[in-house]
């Protein structure tokens, strides 16, 4: 049977970008475009990456069917990782902190369905629980974007540069949490 990309749900976001862009989400197909781009010039876009969106809605299907099957958190667990986090991160953070050349405020753990990390404009910095659960280097890789904040509060390429100086296997790393880190924020309660 073919795959009709038609079926999938589309949600067209048109903003100031110069190029399109194309991400499968578990609800469907976003497509960010450019002001001045025609939905005939999108629809072109569509069709031509038809087996790319295939390929990846299947894995989307395959990777929420598994999550399904996941018990969630109970709260003993989220404790545990708390504590545990509670040592480790600010151990990274104050590694990194004098290579990037910045200092920080107050650290938090929290357990959050959608964030890794976050940095506020006063310099605090809010950490995951579940990162306790995640490969060494993609929790450096969260330390090191949330450290990089205090130089650059967006994510410019300046931004990303400053990471890439001091984590050279940075992309890698955010590569591997795409792909997996909705394993571990699906089972929060």
């Amino acid at each position: 049977m073919l795959f009709d990309i038609h079926c999938l749900p589309l949600k067209i976001l048109h903003t100031p970008r110069k190029t399109l862009s194309l991400e499968i989400t578990p609800d469907g197909l976003l497509v960010r475009a450019p002001r001045h781009m025609t939905r005939g010039q999108i629809d072109t876009f569509l069709a031509e990456k038809r087996s790319w969106i295939e390929k990846h809605w299947r894995i989307m299907q395959e990777r929420q069917a598994a999550l399904n099957q996941l018990p969630p958190f109970t709260m003993e667990e989220l404790r545990a990782l708390a504590e545990k986090a509670s040592v480790v991160i600010p151990e990274r953070v104050k590694h990194y902190a004098p290579l990037i050349g910045v200092d920080y405020g107050r650290i938090t753990i929290r357990n959050q369905r959608t964030r890794w990390g976050s940095c506020s404009d006063k310099g605090n910095l809010n950490f995951n629980c579940l990162l306790m659960l995640l490969p060494d280097d993609v929790i450096d890789s969260v330390v090191v974007h949330e450290l990089c904040h205090r130089k650059h509060m967006n994510h410019s390429p300046q931004f990303y540069a400053e990471i890439e100086k001091v984590f050279p296997e940075y992309q890698r790393c955010r590569r591997w949490l795409r792909e997996n880190g909705s394993v571990y924020l699906s089972r929060l309660p």
